[in-house]
């Protein structure tokens, strides 16, 4: 099953469009996608491919799949677990196929790969469960888990649960990487679409320590004479 995934993958590749997928996750010397490898294939392609093969797959494939050094084969992997984690009806399955992601963790090495997934399961699945592990990868000193730390509660917004969001965001608040501000400024925007004044209290207590990229993130929707008194401290 994993070579016939790769062949199709390998028919669909552009290779001009390499060099671009690479500036765009900054593969390059020092840029946090350093090392990783390309066949340029469109997603689109990536999930036809993965709506083909996400029933039959076995786990021991979609392993390869997802510690593949090549990043297409990596999110055809993602693609693939999250549909199979979405039509799961049983619920110890379920778990296995949670214990099977947090277990590849380590392979979700880009934005990429942690926003196709990480509401789409963890947060689904602790969405009414004890979420310490998101405080732990929280915590830790990976950049990418501590962005599924805060992407998962994507899920809890959606369903008007706050309370992981900001508390997640403020252990983040100092964080160094762009790709953090970015994530946490997101989510907090998120939670705004849904009730303006939670978000807007949150922002209103921490902009000044906020990160500027953060904090352009998360008042991007506001009114502009709120968003300019945020960007100049008039708040």
């Amino acid at each position: 099953m994993f070579k016939n995934i790769t062949t199709e993958l390998e028919s669909y590749s552009e290779p001009e469009r390499v060099e671009k997928l690479k500036k765009y996750l900054q593969v390059f010397p020092g840029g946090y996608g350093e090392g990783d490898e390309f066949i340029g294939v469109r997603n689109p392609n990536l999930r036809t491919v993965s709506k083909k093969y996400y029933k039959p797959i076995t786990l021991n494939d979609l392993s390869k799949l997802l510690s593949s050094n090549i990043h297409e084969y990596r999110l055809t992997g993602v693609f693939i677990l999250v549909l199979k984690f979405e039509k799961e009806k049983s619920e110890s399955i379920r778990k296995e196929l949670v214990d099977f992601y947090v277990d590849h963790l380590e392979f979700m090495n880009n934005w990429d790969l942690i926003d196709s997934s990480a509401h789409k399961i963890l947060g689904v699945y602790l969405l009414d469960k004890d979420t310490k592990m998101l405080y732990d990868f929280a915590y830790s000193d990976n950049l990418w888990l501590q962005r599924v730390s805060i992407i998962s509660t994507f899920h809890f917004i959606r369903n008007l649960q706050f309370k992981d969001t900001f508390e997640i965001s403020k252990i983040l608040l100092h964080h160094e990487h762009d790709l953090i501000h970015k994530a946490v400024g997101w989510m907090i925007r998120e939670v705004g679409n849904r009730d303006f004044d939670k978000a807007f209290e949150f922002v209103k207590y921490h902009y000044a320590d906020m990160p500027r990229t953060m904090l352009r993130y998360a008042i991007e929707k506001y009114p502009e004479k709120t968003r300019q008194d945020f960007l100049k401290g008039r708040i």
